[in-house]
């Protein structure tokens, strides 16, 4: 078996700016053992600036398509780097990082970082706090704290950063959060529109957004189309399956296309199964066959949990039946608590 190089080779690749850095060497920054941290940690102030910001780059591209490596230790360390873009790209290398520990080092930077986007990658990283805090995943503690940073942080100078306020109070039940949401969305402006479209996927509030989003599904601008077509699928709306399926039919940009096809697939019922079928026997390239084949498997599984909520609701209406029909044949026994 091929030893690895010991991380001092990593570490002079790095500095070695006559020669492109080694992909190969991305993954041995994932779970670094303390010595290979310190190593890196050393010689980080000797790195070129532009070469750090290429690899926490290339690092967050392994992390979008690796679903093994984590970068935590290494990213964890850079969050006070001189440079801006460094810390932005550390707070992004983070992402799935659920320790409760980083919050006030994330509110901090929300709150004071001179640079808005480090503001907005920190506001925008606190939508993991939010939801972990609302499914009752960390202390409720943790979770006030979040959503105290956030609206802390809605006045702030920078729009981009407010915008991302917004999206990640989308997962919080607090009762000033729909009317952040709708102000954005009164705006007027693109932009704020597709954050507001964000945060009502988020909120699980499909009586309240139904009717927005829907509407939303017909707009002109590309990404506020495609976070009505997102916001659709999280939300499970069954008003949006038409459209979403006339949608398909005229939709010329594929990446608004296949978040369609997904968002469907989250929604369900027997045209959705037709029509991906249908596209399923149509598709020659390997790629778009294996999404068309994954949105199927999650219909499926979206179709089961439907059929499962039938069935429980059906057993809860006969075991309510039983008991009445036992408590009348045997009316001296204790009724069920």
């Amino acid at each position: 078996m091929k030893q690895p190089p010991p991380f001092q080779s990593i570490v002079e690749a790095l500095l070695d700016t006559s020669k492109p850095f080694p992909t190969k060497y991305l993954t041995y920054f994932s779970d670094m053992d303390p010595a290979s941290l310190e190593l890196a940690l050393e010689a980080w102030p000797r790195v070129a600036l532009t070469r750090k910001r290429t690899l926490l780059a290339d690092l967050d591209s392994l992390l979008s398509t690796d679903t093994i490596v984590s970068f935590d230790d290494f990213a964890r360390a850079l969050l006070n780097d001189p440079d801006a873009a460094v810390r932005a790209g550390a707070i992004r290398l983070l992402a799935e990082c659920e320790d409760i520990k980083l919050l006030p080092v994330y509110a901090s930077l929300l709150a004071s970082d001179p640079d808005a986007t480090v503001r907005a990658e920190a506001a925008n990283i606190l939508n993991l706090y939010v939801e972990l805090g609302e499914l009752e995943e960390i202390p409720e503690k943790a979770l006030r704290q979040a959503e105290a940073a956030l609206l802390a942080a809605i006045h702030d100078e920078d729009a981009a950063v407010r915008r991302r306020v917004i999206e990640s109070l989308g997962y919080s039940s607090r009762d000033e959060v729909p009317d952040l949401i709708n102000a954005a969305c009164e705006r007027g402006d693109p932009e704020w529109i597709a954050s507001a479209l964000i945060a009502m996927g988020r909120s699980q509030d499909d009586e309240r957004w139904s009717g927005p989003v829907v509407r939303m599904l017909l707009s002109e601008h590309h990404n506020v189309r495609l976070q009505a077509v997102r916001a659709a699928g999280e939300l499970e709306l069954a008003d949006a399956r038409q459209p979403l399926l006339l949608l398909l039919d005229e939709e010329a940009d594929e990446t608004i296309f296949t978040a369609a096809v997904w968002s469907l697939s989250q929604i369900g019922g027997e045209d959705v199964r037709v029509y991906l079928e249908n596209l399923l026997d149509q598709t020659d390239d390997d790629d778009t066959l294996e999404f068309i084949e994954d949105a199927l498997a999650n219909l499926s599984f979206t179709e089961d949990i439907g059929n499962f909520g039938i069935f429980a609701f059906d057993g809860r209406e006969l075991d309510d039946a039983e008991d009445i029909d036992e408590q009348e044949e045997t009316p001296s026994r204790t009724k069920k608590k």
